[in-house]
């Protein structure tokens, strides 16, 4: 089983008089091969995936595996949900549609204890034959993967890999690296993704990337390189962008970035989500000045 690291997007989904706009999409993945992502994700948080019905996510999968075919890089899907046999049927669908990988967020709102958690990854593991990345993002789910949660799952389920650290805590990091030295951690959240890669990680998975994915994929391997110096150069040269790019709940303003770079053609979202102020609009428009996005 292949160890799917480095540098990942997750990508947005953009949408045209409300559906799937699939040509928009697959020239967005094309975009990320050429610029030297190593993975897309497509279909988590930054996809829209909660709104999305199953025939739209599967195809977003389809598309991805389809335009990376040959590539070398990797799919690695969404497939997570509140319900574990929702969740069981995703993870099914992405490995029959051809994903590499799969990524799987802890169960949104019905706050299950860590035996919960345990018991629903356990049966996606075990249901599936493709590797399995957990998804941890508290901030999101109101439920936190605890270290000694994930180090059991890893231990017990072959093909659960890795973790998605999206705590915002480089000490989580840490402790899950001391406690499964060989778990492989990948950083969740764009403004730290440099520090924790120095405390272990193996890679990101960015939203900044779906406008940046040249400079992230630079810095995660320089990281990987030990040459920090570098990196963090690069790190700091785009500190003010992950941000701005936070300053409404994610994806809003990223897909904002984009249409205002011409990366989109539409700015569309699915309620209950919205266009971002224009307070917000005009900041996004003024960070993007700093920087150039290769087309």
């Amino acid at each position: 089983m292949e160890n799917i690291v480095g540098a990942m997007t997750a990508l947005i989904t953009p949408f045209k008089d409300g559906k799937l706009d699939e040509k928009c999409y697959a020239k967005l993945i094309s975009r990320q091969i050429v610029q030297g992502t190593q993975a897309v994700v497509p279909v988590g948080t930054t996809g829209e995936s909660a709104t999305l019905d199953m025939v739209e996510h599967k195809k977003c999968i389809q598309i991805a595996v389809d335009i990376t075919r040959g590539t070398g890089v990797k799919v690695v899907a969404g497939a997570g949900a509140n319900s574990t046999s929702e969740a069981v049927e995703l993870a099914l669908s992405a490995e029959n549609l051809g994903a590499d990988a799969i990524l799987s967020v802890a169960p949104y709102y019905n706050k299950p204890s860590q035996e919960g958690l345990y018991q629903h990854y356990k049966k996606i593991a075990d249901t599936i034959n493709i590797p399995v990345m957990l998804y941890n993002v508290p901030g999101r789910t109101a439920v936190d993967i605890e270290a000694d949660t994930a180090v059991r799952l890893y231990e017990e389920c072959d093909n659960i890999y890795a973790i998605k650290e999206a705590t915002g805590s480089l000490e989580r990091t840490i402790e899950l690296l001391n406690k499964a030295p060989d778990l492989v951690v990948i950083s969740g959240d764009d403004a730290i993704d440099l520090p924790m890669m120095a405390s272990g990680a193996c890679g990101c998975i960015s939203v900044t990337a779906n406008i940046l994915p040249d400079i992230k994929s630079q810095i995660i391997k320089l990281s990987n390189k030990g040459e920090y110096k570098k990196a963090n150069e690069l790190n700091n040269f785009l500190y003010p962008l992950n941000y701005a790019l936070f300053c409404e709940a994610n994806p809003i303003p990223i897909k904002a970035a984009m249409y205002l770079s011409g990366l989109i053609d539409s700015l569309e979202y699915r309620l209950p989500l919205t266009a971002p102020s224009q307070t917000n609009m005009k900041y996004l428009e003024n960070i993007l000045k700093n920087y150039e996005v290769k087309k």
